[in-house]
């Protein structure tokens, strides 16, 4: 073998030191273009292949360097050695600066306070966990930051997850078959956070709790109920609750999030004429039921106030506070009938067929109905471009009651 080949062999080694690990990076983090390809089944096994590729191109490279590198010339010798530089320099990169569970944390210590103690501005918006009589917020510019939080409630291991790049919180049972799993946050494919199960090794949509690649394809985690709001409403129906306190360590990572749960995307961009208007980071409400499912528009019930409609058999009412922080998906049959609600200027909430009064948590505190209770239905609020893609059968209500399918948009 020549010189001449055997220098190759030595550029093949630092392709293999390169390439694998920069398509991966690009793959599962949000790099334009990189998030719209159906291509997570590629970036799974890549992963599981990246560090082969790496030592057998590192060896080629090594064995170079050892038998013939003194006989290169001074021009070939820089090339070579800018060449590894360069690997340092993309390493980095893709397995430090771009590594989405070195970016994204989760805290060194989940440490919790009661509303006394609490140090967390009772403005901010939480997801909020009850089981077993305990109750705990999480806020969402931590957990946001964190993206997962693997913790109890009321001696029930949880996994709350929250997603920025989709605005999507979800809480899951992390049991699988009777087994507590460790999960590590993966990547993202579609803008959703990817997470991966210690055991297996499978690969789990957060948005959906869904397994898409791995051992496990096809399961779904246990999702649990759980309550979007902010805290200050949280604590008027949970006053004895725990909230989760900031992790001083990430105080500039939480800094980064400042606003995150005030304002939509829309309102910030000024090319953007019609603020109604319909965009992929434009805010819906999500609702799943009897298998069917449908979107809000965020700032059309905003304007309205309240919504009452329905979905497959159920008779819902949605709404979303003056405040634009608050929403709620109530079910609005009582005693085997569905009632219409209104709300006056001064937000008193009553129905039409009797005249009695609710509150948001969908008792009724006056009235002909009073101690009756509305069942509250799960919904999320969510990216308009996340629900879409992670529900494509959906409707959508975009506001003067009318219910478009994704088909007519």
């Amino acid at each position: 073998m020549t010189i001449k080949n055997k220098s190759r062999l030595f550029w093949i080694g630092i392709l293999m030191l390169l390439i694998p690990g920069l398509v991966h990076a690009y793959l599962l983090m949000p790099f334009p273009g990189s998030q719209d390809l159906e291509a997570i089944t590629v970036s799974y096994y890549l992963e599981k292949i990246v560090l082969p590729l790496r030592i057998f191109g590192g060896g080629l490279v090594l064995w170079y360097l050892i038998v013939f590198f003194s006989k290169d010339t001074r021009w070939q010798m820089m090339r070579k050695v800018v060449a590894l530089l360069v690997c340092v320099v993309i390493y980095c990169i893709t397995d430090v600066q771009y590594k989405a569970e070195k970016m994204f944390e989760e805290p060194h210590a989940v440490v919790f306070a009661n509303a006394l103690q609490n140090k967390v501005p009772q403005g901010y918006v939480i997801l909020g966990v009850v089981h077993n009589g305990v109750a705990k917020a999480y806020p969402l510019v931590y957990l946001g930051y964190h993206h997962k939080v693997q913790d109890n409630v009321g001696n029930e291991p949880v996994l709350v997850t929250y997603c920025t790049m989709c605005r999507t919180g979800r809480v899951y049972s992390p049991l699988i078959n009777g087994k507590r799993e460790n999960f590590r946050l993966v990547g993202a494919r579609h803008y959703n956070a990817v997470i991966e199960d210690e055991s297996t090794g499978s690969w789990w949509y957060q948005a959906t709790g869904k397994a898409a690649v791995g051992k496990l394809k096809g399961s779904s985690l246990q999702e649990l109920n759980y309550e979007q709001t902010t805290l200050e409403a949280w604590l008027q129906r949970h006053p004895e609750s725990l909230i989760m306190q900031p992790d001083n360590f990430f105080a500039k990572d939480y800094a980064d999030l400042k606003n995150y749960d005030r304002r939509q995307p829309v309102d910030k961009d000024s090319l953007l004429k019609n603020k109604d208007s319909l965009v992929r980071k434009s805010w819906v409400i999500g609702v799943i039921t009897n298998g069917k499912e449908k979107a809000y528009d965020w700032r059309a019930l905003h304007k309205q106030g309240i919504l009452n409609d329905s979905l497959g058999k159920a008779s819902l009412l949605i709404s979303v506070e003056r405040d634009s922080l608050n929403f709620h998906v109530l079910n609005r049959v009582v005693d085997n009938k569905p009632l219409h609600f209104s709300l006056s200027s001064a937000d008193v909430l009553t129905d039409t067929e009797t005249g009695s009064v609710w509150n948001w948590d969908g008792l009724c505190t006056g009235g002909k109905l009073k101690g009756k209770q509305l069942t509250v239905v799960q919904a999320y609020q969510e990216y308009w471009h996340s629900w879409h893609h992670f529900h494509p059968a959906t409707t959508l209500w975009h506001g003067n009651n009318v219910a478009l399918h994704l088909a007519k948009l």
